[in-house]
């Protein structure tokens, strides 16, 4: 009995001292790994994007049709049977046409058609690929603003602190929506040049830009306040005691105690990122047509609620979907990287 726990000692000592040696970073792996609801959500995440990622494989392949291009007078067989694409409406005096529903089968118009006979399910993907695209972009672009903004105004105080703080007040008191609606109107028909980028009205940037704009003080602003807790840390102030250089501290001491809150925010952000979109484009004030996004996929089918309402409650759900998973993923990544969430997750 004892030769036992002689031998279980060093095992569990040698265990004690590999998880005081591990790396924050991969004990926040660890600890989310172990989080099903995250991982779950993050799977959900992975597939939707592989799954967009696909759409030209399968409006060439599956599809069939350009999901761009209006198809009027297009027909798809169905059951061995040709049938219009936009057929005779059989509502009220039977006048106008409505776009074929649903197959429900792996083809052509699995999804249906929306009015103008384009493939539903083939815009869908595309429309899912710009959706996150434009929700990525508009992310990494505000922490970048964010984590320059905040660290300058946290860091060096003074004048900088007051001049970047007053700017970031003065976003913060826009409404989100209102904010990013009146830049759209604004630069919507015109060509923006910052540096050697010009961004036209109809490109993908002109979103990016605005909804990158638009969320910098939510994430400014905690930033500015952790590196001003971090101003007053032991390790810092034994940094300056030794004499380290104002840059080296911003370099070795500070930044890489800003990066895990950073982290925190991007699924957050993410998921802000991709409503935004999405009413700027129902609002046609976001993607421009022909292109397509889930959010003037919703507006192409509000005029068909009635008649075939897939064509406005798939992007819907799409969007609630990978939301929904966004915020699962961002609660196991903030429980991941708190210290104090040790008890609760372990």
């Amino acid at each position: 009995m004892s030769s036992v726990e002689e031998t279980d000692a060093p095992a569990a000592s040698r265990q004690g001292q590999a998880k005081a040696t591990e790396s924050p970073w991969a004990t926040a792996f660890r600890k989310l790994r172990r989080d099903r609801a995250a991982i779950v959500a993050l799977a959900v995440l992975v597939a939707i994007v592989v799954v967009c990622l696909m759409a030209p494989l399968y409006a060439r392949h599956v599809a069939m049709t350009d999901p761009f291009v209006t198809n009027l007078n297009g027909t798809v067989m169905i059951a061995g049977e040709e049938r219009p694409v936009l057929e005779p409406s059989t509502t009220g005096l039977g006048l106008g046409l409505t776009p074929i529903g649903p197959t429900w089968e792996f083809g052509p118009f699995m999804l249906g058609a929306d009015n103008q006979g384009r493939d539903v399910a083939a815009r869908m993907l595309y429309g899912g690929r710009n959706s996150l695209f434009i929700a990525f972009a508009s992310t990494l672009l505000c922490l970048v603003l964010a984590t320059l903004v905040g660290t300058t105004a946290g860091f060096f105080g003074g004048i900088s602190d007051t001049i970047l703080s007053r700017i970031l007040d003065v976003l913060w008191a826009f409404p989100i929506f209102l904010l990013a609606i009146s830049l759209s109107i604004v630069l919507l028909n015109q060509t923006l040049t910052i540096g050697p980028w010009r961004i036209t009205s109809g490109s993908l940037a002109l979103p990016i830009f605005i909804i990158g704009i638009v969320y910098v003080p939510y994430v400014a602003r905690p930033i500015r306040g952790h590196v001003q807790t971090l101003m007053g840390a032991e390790f810092v102030t034994a940094a300056v005691g030794l004499g380290a250089s104002p840059w080296r501290i911003l370099i070795k001491d500070i930044l890489p105690n800003v990066v895990p809150r950073i982290v925190v925010f991007v699924p957050l952000i993410l998921a802000l990122s991709m409503i935004i979109e999405s009413a700027l484009s129902f609002l046609s004030i976001g993607v421009q047509p022909p292109g397509a996004s889930w959010g003037t996929i919703i507006q192409d089918g509000q005029g068909l609620l009635y008649s075939r309402p897939a064509v406005a409650l798939v992007p819907g759900i799409a969007i609630a979907v990978t939301v929904l998973a966004l915020n699962i993923l961002g609660d196991g990544v903030r429980d991941a990287l708190d210290p104090k969430s040790a008890m609760r997750i372990g």
